[in-house]
């Protein structure tokens, strides 16, 4: 059976599961996972995700220790966003490499919402800004700063909450990087949901062009501190750089009432 066949079966398996599980409250995309949804903090509220991400394939490794993702709710439909990764790359027979990379400020608005059991889309333009010098001779960042355009919607699709994100990243210089996500998933408890996601990055005539299938996941430790976990490798794309195994873990950290208080106030 061919590594796509697999990943075809894998997927059936994993959303018929979902389904057929007991449901409670929604489940979302967004950390720990590639695909982002049109939710929001909520005005006043903050969401910070302090998380590890790993990228494996033969003879190189990419980390991300820590990748820092801060969010903050300005309105009910607006949230304010800067992302930046420490990378410590491994090459075999090379030097190990370190530093910051590019960092990632932006605005999301969630232009419509129909409510939990309706539509909810929205937009999430950001900056990927240029990286220090040093970082760029180390290859560790993208050479220049690009332009993030995606489009993020959310419903659902009968008992599973499916989220989807398309998006282009346009360069000053350089070829434009297509992003496509899709999650499905459900919350089993008031503590655990679980989602499958297929996520696809693809550059015109130059890597990246790989997809890749992971399930992951959120677990409340208690008011205000969740446990992301997310794990998958790829399916299909270049055979060179193609991570074999991608994986996130870390935690999420709301605060409301402008940082003065731990646990949620917003959506």
């Amino acid at each position: 059976m061919t590594r796509r066949r697999q990943a075809i079966l894998k997927i059936s398996v994993t959303v018929l599961a979902l389904a057929h599980l007991p449901q409670d409250a929604r489940a979302q995309a967004g950390p720990p996972f590639l695909t982002n949804d049109p939710g929001t903090p909520g005005n006043g509220n903050w969401e910070i995700n302090l998380a590890s991400a790993q990228a494996i394939s033969r003879g190189v490794a990419a980390y991300q220790i820590p990748q820092i993702d801060l969010n903050y709710g300005l309105g009910e439909r607006v949230q304010l966003t800067f992302e930046v990764p420490y990378v410590i790359q491994t090459n075999s027979g090379a030097a190990r490499e370190s530093g910051w990379s590019n960092a990632l400020p932006g605005i999301k608005w969630r232009f419509l919402d129909q409510g939990e059991q309706g539509w909810q889309v929205s937009v999430f333009p950001q900056i990927e800004t240029r990286g220090s010098p040093a970082a760029q001779r180390e290859q560790l960042v993208s050479p220049g700063s690009r332009l993030l355009l995606p489009l993020e919607v959310t419903h659902k699709l009968g008992p599973l909450d499916v989220d989807m994100e398309v998006g282009v990243y346009s360069p000053k210089s350089g070829v434009q990087e297509r992003i496509f996500g899709l999650v499905a998933g459900r919350s089993l408890s008031d503590r655990l949901d679980l989602a499958l996601e297929l996520y696809n990055d693809h550059a015109s005539g130059a890597p990246p062009n790989q997809t890749t299938l992971d399930l992951g996941g959120r677990y409340k430790l208690s008011d205000g501190f969740i446990a992301l976990f997310m794990a998958g490798r790829s399916v299909s794309g270049t055979a060179n750089g193609q991570p074999e195994f991608i994986g996130y873990f870390g935690i999420q950290i709301l605060l409301s009432d402008y940082g003065r208080k731990i646990g949620t106030g917003g959506d």
